[in-house]
């Protein structure tokens, strides 16, 4: 994390909204508003301009949508962060922006403290997401609930075979049961310290698996890392 003031960029495509919140991140300590962008094109100008820590970023925006000019951020300034603040809250805005490479995710309820939080959270390195987001997340990584398998018909004249032993799917890119398990506490939103009280290992021992879990499925961040767990379908308990 650097010194001085955390540096935004304010991206939306509505001149009032845009201009209201410049106003009002002027108004929180600690951010400087370097630029703001009516799309994504004028945003990735902004950035390749001013490198700003932080972009606040709409999603639906003319010549370029959010989720793209995202991607291309990610991609081409490493050292910007992405946090979404927009009026779309569906399952396909918010896994599109994670899977860009978005570290945070609001809505355009949020208060002038929780929009900094979250760009200060991304700042720092952890993840800039809304409770209602969060929820939102373990929600759909829980699922609903899966329907049983139809009951097998014992054959009356024979005895019922002994059922055969339950097999586990194969997990994705070769992932193992206890990086898996690791993920799906990272994605109810356990802390490092806290997977490593639920899992009776060393703090230490949690990061290695982050860091092997991490290698294995190229996630970037643990958003992305929810958001893989999500697609996969790795949840607590399953």
């Amino acid at each position: 994390m650097t010194d001085g003031p955390i540096r935004v960029v304010v991206a939306d495509d509505q001149t009032v909204v845009r201009e209201g919140i410049v106003m009002l991140l002027g108004l929180l300590p600690g951010i400087t508003v370097v630029g703001s962008a009516p799309d994504g094109e004028e945003a990735l100008r902004l950035v390749a301009e001013h490198a700003p820590d932080v972009v606040l970023m709409d999603l639906r925006m003319p010549r370029c949508d959010g989720v793209e000019a995202t991607r291309r951020i990610r991609a081409g300034h490493p050292g910007t962060e992405v946090v979404v603040l927009t009026t779309y809250a569906d399952d396909d805005s918010l896994f599109s922006a994670l899977q860009a490479g978005a570290r945070g995710f609001l809505t355009k309820d949020a208060g002038a403290e929780e929009i900094a939080r979250a760009v200060a959270d991304v700042r720092s390195g952890a993840a800039g997401l809304s409770p209602q987001v969060q929820l939102r997340l373990l929600e759909r990584l829980s699922g609903p609930d899966r329907a049983a398998p139809a009951p097998v018909p014992t054959p009356v004249p024979a005895p019922a075979p002994a059922p055969a032993p339950l097999q586990r799917p194969p997990l994705p890119d070769g992932l193992t049961q206890r990086e898996a398990e690791v993920l799906a506490l990272i994605a109810a939103g356990l802390s490092n310290a806290e997977i490593a009280e639920r899992l009776f290992v060393s703090p230490a021992t949690v990061k290695t698996h982050i860091n092997n879990l991490f290698a294995k499925t190229a996630v970037r961040d643990r958003a992305q890392a929810v958001a893989y767990a999500f697609k996969h379908g790795i949840s607590e308990g399953s």
